[in-house]
């Protein structure tokens, strides 16, 4: 049986890498691969599909050989192995060979889960991939990233990144591998602006964002550039509705509260928490309600309800600045 191994341990008999997120995946065989030549510059590496790995292939592949050399074995999408081969598979991580690891990259789920259950039941080093669908998730992904590379970036920066391109974390990593390879000292958002600026300019967030703060005029004129540079409509109006709803829970929020106390209340970091401050202080409830309706009729006229999105939108953005005409700070 393979012995129990340390999540740090790269040259363990066996790792799984689990999950969708493809950046990560591929990362997961690169560290063992990285690994496994750092020990033996001359490791023969077997990256194999499927297709490639038929009944029989794994036992021809970790056969002992006459010079003992190192090995990484390399099955992609182990979810989709033939039942037989399956079998080979878990033979072969009951008692691995010396000298060699066997990284199985796997979708996680239901299929194909009984290979997963054998090589944990195994000892397998794990290393989970999941697919980022949060933005959230993402933020820290970019967060990790300039700690990896030992440098330091703002919330703020960091925040900007991902609101400029989105979801692609290969693109989020490349984006933030050249901010540190270009700029000396920390990052902050006027550089993430400088370097990306048509995307963070056209992003759903800040139409949002000027919005909220009532400067209609700049809100109108990024709104139209998210428009023209294919930003769907839909995700202008949840940006709206974010914003609106994130001032709402604020001017509704215990008032005197500890910050870290408030961010755990509203659900939002505490940088956060510091801006949509700033941007409540001249919007009432009222304000918030006006406001809401309009995102509403917004959503209902992109979605079908309307002829003309753009015209929706437009009109959304103007109620939306005009309910956060200054009423006096909050006390």
């Amino acid at each position: 049986m393979a012995r129990k191994t340390a999540h740090n341990d790269l040259l363990a008999p066996v790792t799984l890498a689990v999950g969708q997120e493809d950046l990560l995946l591929d990362r997961a065989v690169r560290e063992v691969v990285a690994a496994a030549r750092a020990a033996d510059e001359d490791t023969d590496v077997r990256d194999l599909t499927p297709d490639q790995l038929q009944p029989g292939t794994l036992a021809e592949l970790t056969s002992p050989s006459l010079f003992a050399e190192r090995k990484v074995v390399v099955v992609r999408n182990s979810q989709d192995l033939s039942a037989d081969t399956v079998k080979d598979v878990k033979a072969y991580i009951s008692s691995p060979a010396e000298e060699i690891t066997l990284v199985l990259v796997h979708a996680g789920g239901a299929k194909g889960k009984g290979l997963l259950d054998a090589a944990r039941k195994a000892g397998a080093r794990e290393v989970a991939c999941p697919k980022m669908t949060k933005a959230a998730d993402r933020l820290s992904f970019v967060r990790g990233e300039f700690r990896a590379a030992g440098r330091s970036a703002t919330p703020e920066a960091c925040q900007a990144l991902v609101d400029a391109l989105g979801s692609d974390l290969r693109e989020l990593a490349s984006a933030v591998s050249q901010l540190v390879a270009d700029i000396d000292g920390p990052v902050d958002e006027e550089v993430v602006g400088r370097y990306y600026t048509g995307r963070a300019e056209a992003s759903s967030f800040t139409v949002a964002d000027r919005a909220v703060e009532g400067r209609a005029a700049e809100a109108l004129e990024a709104l139209r550039w998210s428009l023209s540079t294919g930003v769907a409509p839909v995700l202008i109006t949840s940006a709206l509705a974010q914003g609106v709803r994130g001032i709402g829970r604020f001017l509704g929020a215990p008032r005197g509260a500890r910050p870290n106390d408030l961010a755990r209340e509203l659900g939002m970091p505490p940088w956060k928490v510091d801006v949509v401050k700033r941007q409540a202080r001249t919007w009432s409830q009222d304000g918030v309600s006006v406001a809401l309706r309009a995102v509403a009729e917004a959503d209902a006229a992109v979605k079908g309800a309307g002829d003309d999105p753009a015209y929706a939108l437009e009109k959304a953005v103007r109620v939306i600045a005009r309910a956060a005409r200054p009423q006096g700070p909050r006390p």
